[in-house]
């Protein structure tokens, strides 16, 4: 018999998406093949690692677990920790050091998709749609006439977060000042984008052996004057899954999915944002740690799949071990 590896699905943090990372990895622990993986939910809190079940701190010296007279060593970990300091790469150093694998995106493809403008300079060569944007940071005069010149509306938000923290929708110029400053709260960089009028959409993407996994996408409509955080988490909007586009148009955005999975090198799971304007589907941003609380996009599209959670599972922690 196989022995079972032992897998440490690692969320928490402390940063404003703490309690989306604590959902989505009692999803994770929930779905994870028990008959193949022994798993251990792990909460970063502060600089210390805790095992959720029992309180016990981990030995950061090789990110170790003492339970009664056993020391439990990791075989991976999976990375449910949205936000810093995964999100942005950091952790996986940590984890590179100590030789102990992690799903997802390396350190350096997770730091370059969690900096919206940088993934935008990377990606503009190869011709993807993309809103024009500025970026503000802190301490730096705004130069208020620059932004304006791209028009009303505008999208203020932090350039490196997620989940629609300290978002906020301009149209006056008096706007910009407090709105920038609302975002700075979350990020030393902020930037200001251009609004796109059309539909929004989301589409998960992942790898299941040698294939690339691009799932059905969902249309998000937001009660709310745009698709903040209550809309993603509270219910305040409506999720269409498969959405209800044609069949080129389906086609158009899969391909365009599968090749910035491709052109960023990612691994794991993925998702990509996008507004539908004038037939051209323009990327907003690229998540390589998607939501997996009941209310993600990611399990949603699965089901439409027909796809179980823990099948997808076994292939994201089957690509690193």
């Amino acid at each position: 018999m196989q022995k079972k590896l032992n897998v440490a699905i690692l969320t928490g943090g402390n940063v404003a998406e703490r309690g989306v990372s604590l959902k989505s990895a009692k999803m994770v622990a929930t779905h994870i093949n028990k008959s193949l993986f022994n798993g251990y939910t792990i909460e970063l809190n502060g600089t210390d690692f805790f095992d959720q079940s029992t309180g016990v701190k981990l030995d950061k010296n090789d990110f170790s677990l003492q339970v009664g007279s056993t020391k439990v060593l990791f075989d991976v970990v999976f990375l449910m920790l949205h936000g810093h300091p995964a999100e942005d790469g950091m952790i996986q150093g940590y984890f590179n050091l100590l030789g102990i694998p992690c799903t997802g995106c390396d350190h350096f493809v997770s730091a370059l998709t969690f900096n919206k403008q940088v993934t935008k300079d990377f990606l503009r060569p190869y011709g993807i749609p993309m809103a024009d944007s500025r970026l503000l940071k802190r301490g730096q005069t705004i130069d208020v006439e620059d932004l304006v010149s791209m028009g009303y509306p505008l999208f203020i938000k932090p350039n490196k977060n997620g989940s629609s923290y300290g978002v906020s929708k301009v149209e006056q110029v008096e706007d910009i000042i407090p709105s920038a400053q609302k975002s700075f709260q979350f990020d030393d960089e902020v930037i200001v984008e251009q609004f796109i009028a059309g539909r929004e959409f989301s589409n998960g993407v992942f790898r299941k052996g040698a294939e690339i996994i691009v799932l059905p996408i969902t249309e998000i409509i937001s009660e709310n004057e745009f698709f903040d955080y209550a809309a993603k988490y509270e219910n305040e909007s409506e999720e269409i899954t498969p959405a209800d586009l044609t069949d080129v148009q389906t086609k158009e955005c899969q391909a365009l999915s599968k090749r910035l999975y491709e052109l960023l090198d990612c691994k794991g799971m993925a998702r990509f944002d996008y507004i539908l304007q004038d037939g051209a589907f323009h990327l907003l941003e690229c998540n390589t740690i998607p939501g997996w609380t009941e209310q993600s996009f990611f399990p949603q599209q699965l089901a439409a799949h027909g796809m179980s959670y823990t099948e997808c599972l076994d292939a994201v922690l089957e690509e690193v071990v």
